[in-house]
């Protein structure tokens, strides 16, 4: 084996990312409190071609250095915008048609191993503050609730490593052999 060189990645341009087909998801961020985890969550959406990100509350917005420095160029490339409070950002989900989709511990959660999007529909995934999590006013406004399993002590993944998880469970084709309608 080989590691790739750079050149040899494929990597779009940032015209050629925002020309391409998205996935049809959003990232929410209800009041994420580290620049560091905004930054990285950019990357994570950039390389799921996501088709954008809203961030809400204390969150953190770019061009801050902090951001920019773990984004790594993917606020140039992912569409992002603002919201003063995370439940102005689900009303304009909503009334769109999005599917609202909580990632929290919560009580009747469904394990994100059994969640099965439904073809055709477009999703907003809600991660929450690094410590409170998902504020339950917007729970309440949430369609579905899905919880990462997880089997050790602490029960709290980083934020940055959530929206990874879902984002790759959610793209990946299933036994069934239906892809989740990721980009080509």
């Amino acid at each position: 084996m080989r590691k790739l060189l750079n050149s040899e990645l494929g990597r779009k341009s940032v015209e050629q990312f925002r020309n391409s087909d998205k996935l049809p998801i959003v990232i929410i961020l209800d009041n994420v409190r580290s620049m560091s985890n905004v930054g990285s969550v950019f990357r994570t959406a950039d390389a799921f071609l996501t088709e954008s990100i809203y961030l809400c509350g204390i969150t953190g917005i770019p061009p801050h250095p902090e951001i920019r420095k773990t984004a790594l160029g993917a606020t140039e490339s992912v569409v992002w915008k603002y919201f003063s409070t995370t439940s102005e950002a689900i009303d304009e989900l909503k009334t769109s048609g999005y599917k609202i989709v909580g990632v929290e511990q919560a009580e009747g959660a469904t394990s994100l191993r059994d969640f099965s999007k439904e073809e055709n529909s477009k999703y907003a995934l809600v991660f929450g503050h690094e410590v409170d999590g998902v504020d339950q006013k917007v729970i309440d406004k949430c369609d579905h609730v899905i919880e990462i399993p997880q089997y050790g002590t602490k029960h709290s993944l980083n934020i940055a490593v959530s929206v990874g998880i879902v984002l790759w469970e959610l793209t990946k084709p299933r036994s069934r052999g239906i892809a989740c309608n990721a980009p080509a």
